[in-house]
């Protein structure tokens, strides 16, 4: 059986008092970590990058949100382009073949369209109600099918995603979900990455 990945999203505003660093250090199990801190300078998110670098449990692989100037300078193993980014193609000409590249899609031209510029794996969102995306209908499970069947490369269902209803995503075909507030705000983050991975991955 191929095991689903789980990708979190970071976020300093639900982690609250916790530092990013040692909550990274806890996320045994997680497949992607996307560093995605916007208000942050390049110079401050490029020391982030290199101290969650240090603590991130092997496996784990680290993406910087949108600056493809980080993601390069500290070594990371790829970059998350939102629709408003450098386009695709002029990234991944940037990157080379070697790094990882994703994008946000939330259609299935723009998916098509991802696809054929290069990238690796595709976000689409949101799925299910979420309180990032307050007043904006989610696209839901028969979107995500959609979106599934018109590309070649992994999709990455991203909304409201939880222990409780990430089985409707994978049913969809999904590669993996994604998640924000789900382990950001946990009590416990590496118990709420092992039962993800859990839900994830039962028989």
């Amino acid at each position: 059986m191929t095991l689903a990945w789980l990708y979190v999203i970071t976020s300093r505003r639900l982690a609250g008092a916790r530092s990013l660093v040692d909550l990274a250090a806890k996320l045994e199990g997680v497949d992607y970590l996307q560093l995605r801190e916007k208000d942050l300078t390049g110079r401050e998110l490029y020391h982030l990058a290199l101290d969650i670098k240090q603590v991130l449990p092997p496996g784990t692989r680290l993406l910087i949100n949108d600056r493809l100037d980080v993601a390069l300078a500290a070594g990371a193993d790829g970059v998350h382009l939102g629709e408003n980014s450098l386009p695709p193609a002029v990234a991944r000409r940037l990157l080379g073949p070697e790094k990882i590249m994703g994008v946000s899609v939330h259609s299935v031209t723009a998916a098509r369209e991802a696809e054929k510029a290069g990238a690796d794996y595709l976000l689409f969102g949101h799925i299910f109600p979420t309180a990032s995306k307050e007043g904006i209908p989610p696209r839901g499970v028969g979107s995500l099918r959609e979106v599934v069947a018109s590309v070649g490369i992994p999709i990455i269902a991203l909304g409201g995603i939880n222990a409780a209803n990430a089985r409707q995503c994978l049913a969809a075909g999904v590669r993996g979900v994604a998640v924000m507030s789900a382990v950001m705000a946990a009590s416990d983050p590496a118990r709420a990455v092992a039962e993800l991975k859990q839900t994830l991955n039962k028989r």
